[in-house]
């Protein structure tokens, strides 16, 4: 939470005779006569806060002996610190038994770090009960489980350093809980709120899933134990095993081929299975899954808008005086930003203002004052700029600089850009198609011969001339100028670095990735990119929470075979894998490497869970861990398929409602009005401006952003992230979730809504 004190002097000229419409909870006792409007705009700022971060308002500050700790806890300090605490406990993994070689620490050392960073986390779970009182441990859900890994994790740390030596800790698999838990991973644990509220219907198709692979291996076990030869139905586990991992279809034709050479009719038993499990079940999860998931979405937005308008609601009669109980004058509000948005400059608290207060009334009402999030989030600048940047500079650089802002706003200039990436592609093959009698050369003659630097040259000649046309801010703006100019840079880089390193070959990646602006070309692909800008909170949520399950697995996985690494070496023999594992010390064959998929230490163990993630022969590493442990141990390998479908299932979903969501907002959205919704434009009028703001200083300090005794126009730009796309969207449900939350709030009767008597006041509030 960004709360900041401001500075003393943006309080001058708020000595005002307003008297305050409601105190604030955190004010101390003090003269009735005094007027103390710092700190309600500190906790209307609190409110706003809590709102745009979806916290429960069951946890905000009641007293003002709980203000110390709060602001201690929510500033971007601890946040910090406690994000590092949380990254070195896993990290710790690496250091502890089993331990990667180069990285081993001693007892003494990790188990100390070990209770410093728990430490750390207690301290602040401490300081958030001093407010949130300690009945919240057993309200909250995840603080109860923070506290009480908190409480299992120092006790084993303190057993570990009296003892001196580490012992099975398979509660170490705990640990990203304090990761999720910080305030950068947000946006993570909505995304395992999704995942959990998705569930129900996943785990419905896997019992039916089960139900048709459990009947299969039954079947199965009957029709073809008593073949000899074949090795996958002996026993009815054996059976049950083989139908599992024929489900994701990594020992296909292998298991069926024993069966198909006593009897070809025996293929239809395995098509069948494949027919039914594979291409009818599996893609009605994904199905079922989706349609889940699209009304989750849509909940999610839904829940965060009303929260933020309830928010709003809170903060509103801070900001309110008695002498105008119905708007929020423009000082209140500034006053308020101090806390807020204390980095947004004063011209940019006066647009927001003037945005907001669209009545043009002079005061902002509760209806008004719902939009501050959005309001917040415009970044402005002015319609029609007088001059261009570079007016004031020298005259002859100032003639350099309208020749090339001639040249980038001539209609040819980008086709003759994209003939030059063609022409650079074209060069690329013919570099690649030439001979060479070493890899080192044909790296060398790909990303550091002579038209290489020739196009890098032209490459970053024309991005120097985009920023003299129009300016490094509004280049920067184009996420495309900044691909462009980053794989540039990066390119060239790579040429100096293979001139130096010739054995470095890595670097020719970084060539051809000027290529990818010629999809831009197509609509198609524009798509593709655009959905992918939508992803990217997602696809940063799904990786997180996808290496939090493999930190969970691969700490299993070392509790349980860690003891069996070496043993894989020539194991499993007599059986269907024994070809796999052969081991020798002068070389081995060229399938029989997997006994390094082991849990020996994290890195190797994560290595081991992306090869069973990609499910190919993943059934390989399974056998050989039940031969050399137990059979017991296929309950880990089978669990942690699941888990990774259930996830992957539910990132193809999202993927697939994006990519819905976009083209259905393509399609209902001209490009004209995705240019008004994406723009806000404030008029200010100066004499009007003096009568809003009402202090000479605060004015001087506006001078040089507007047109004393004018009129200047500025324009608002919105990022056009998924949020705004979904207020575009979903304006007919907003109308209706909006109505009925105000019905709630009045405690009308829902059925009288429906039935149409609805009382008039509330029809003009909601209008």
């Amino acid at each position: 939470m960004k709360i900041h004190k401001p500075s003393r002097h943006l309080f001058r000229y708020y000595d005002s005779l307003d008297e305050m419409g409601s105190r604030s909870s955190l004010s101390r006792e003090v003269d009735v006569g005094n007027d103390h409007w710092g700190m309600n705009y500190h906790e209307a700022a609190i409110f706003l806060e809590e709102g745009e971060n979806n916290e429960k308002f069951d946890s905000h500050p009641r007293h003002p002996a709980a203000l110390p700790a709060y602001l201690l806890v929510h500033n971007n300090w601890y946040y910090g610190l406690d994000l590092i605490a949380s990254l070195v406990l896993l990290a710790l993994a690496v250091a502890e038994e089993p331990a990667v070689a180069d990285f081993t620490l001693p007892v003494g050392i990790h188990g100390t770090l070990e209770l410093m960073a728990l430490g750390i986390i207690t301290i602040e779970l401490f300081l958030k009960l001093q407010w949130t009182g300690f009945s919240t441990i057993w309200k909250h859900k995840r603080t109860s489980i923070k506290a009480g890994a908190l409480l299992i994790m120092a006790c084993e740390a303190l057993i570990v350093l009296i003892r001196q030596e580490s012992h099975f800790r398979v509660t170490r698999a705990l640990r990203p809980i304090f990761l999720v838990d910080t305030k950068v991973c947000g946006n993570v644990r909505r995304f395992i709120r999704q995942i959990f509220q998705s569930l129900p219907p996943i785990l419905d198709m896997l019992g039916l899933l089960m139900f048709f692979v459990s009947s299969y291996a039954l079947l199965g076990y009957y029709l073809f134990s008593d073949h000899h030869h074949n090795l996958y139905f002996k026993t009815l586990p054996d059976s049950f095993v083989s139908m599992f991992v024929l489900l994701t279809t990594a020992n296909f034709p292998d298991v069926m081929m024993p069966s198909y050479a006593s009897s070809k009719w025996n293929a239809i038993f395995f098509i069948s299975y494949i027919g039914t499990v594979l291409y009818v079940l599996m893609n009605l999860m994904l199905a079922v899954v989706y349609e889940t998931f699209t009304g989750i979405e849509k909940d999610k937005f839904r829940k965060l808008l009303l929260h933020k308008r309830k928010a709003c609601k809170l903060a509103f009669p801070l900001l309110v005086s008695k002498q105008n109980p119905d708007g929020i004058k423009f000082k209140q509000f500034s006053g308020m930003m101090q806390y807020y948005a204390p980095r947004i400059s004063n011209r940019d608290v006066v647009l927001i203002f003037r945005q907001l207060n669209a009545s043009g009334s002079g005061s902002l009402t509760s209806e008004e004052f719902f939009g501050i999030y959005d309001a917040a989030s415009l970044r402005w600048h002015l319609k029609d700029p007088p001059d261009p940047w570079f007016n004031a500079a020298w005259p002859p650089l100032r003639f350099v600089c309208r020749a090339a802002r001639a040249l980038v706003l001539w209609k040819y200039f980008e086709h003759i850009v994209y003939v030059l990436i063609i022409g650079n592609g074209v060069a690329m093959f013919i570099r690649i198609a030439q001979s060479a009698q070493s890899l080192e050369e044909s790296a060398t003659m790909f990303s550091n011969s002579w038209d290489t630097y020739l196009f890098l040259s032209i490459f970053l000649f024309e991005a120097l001339i985009r920023v003299i046309a129009i300016g490094w801010t509004q280049y920067i703006g184009s996420g495309w100028n900044i691909f462009d100019l980053g794989v540039t840079l990066a390119a060239l880089l790579g040429s100096l670095v293979l001139l130096f390193n010739p054995t470095f070959t890595v670097v020719v990646i970084l060539r051809p990735l000027r290529l990818l602006r010629l999809f831009k070309l197509k609509k198609r692909y524009r798509d593709i990119f655009g959905t992918l800008v939508l992803l990217s909170p997602l696809m940063w949520s799904t990786a997180v929470v996808m290496l939090v399950m493999y930190y969970f697995f691969a700490i299993i996985g070392m509790e349980l075979f860690a003891s069996s690494s070496e043993a894989l070496k020539n194991c499993c023999v007599n059986t269907t894998v024994e070809d796999f594992f052969k081991y020798s010390a002068n070389g081995t064959t060229a399938i029989g490497y997997y006994y390094m998929n082991n849990f020996g230490n994290l890195l190797s163990s994560g290595v081991t869970l992306f090869e069973l993630t990609v499910v190919n022969n993943w059934f390989i590493i399974m056998d050989a861990f039940a031969h050399v442990t137990n059979q017991y141990s296929r309950i880990f390998f089978m669990l942690f398929y699941l888990y990774t479908m259930v996830v992957l299932t539910i990132v193809v979903a999202s993927v697939l409602e994006a990519f819905r969501f976009r083209i259905q907002y393509k399609r209902q959205t001209s490009k004209r009005d995705e240019e008004q919704m994406l723009l806000e434009e404030v008029r200010v009028e100066w004499n009007s401006l003096i009568s809003q703001v009402q202090d000479s200083k605060y004015i001087d300090g506006l001078r040089t952003n507007f047109v004393p005794g004018g009129v200047t126009i500025y324009v608002g730009k919105r990022r056009r992230n998924r949020e705004v796309l979904q207020r575009r969207m979903y304006m007919a449900e907003i109308e209706k979730w909006l109505v009925e939350d105000e019905v709630l709030d009045r405690g009308i009767d829902l059925r009288e809504v429906a039935e149409g008597i609805l009382d008039s006041r509330l029809r003009d509030s909601t209008a």
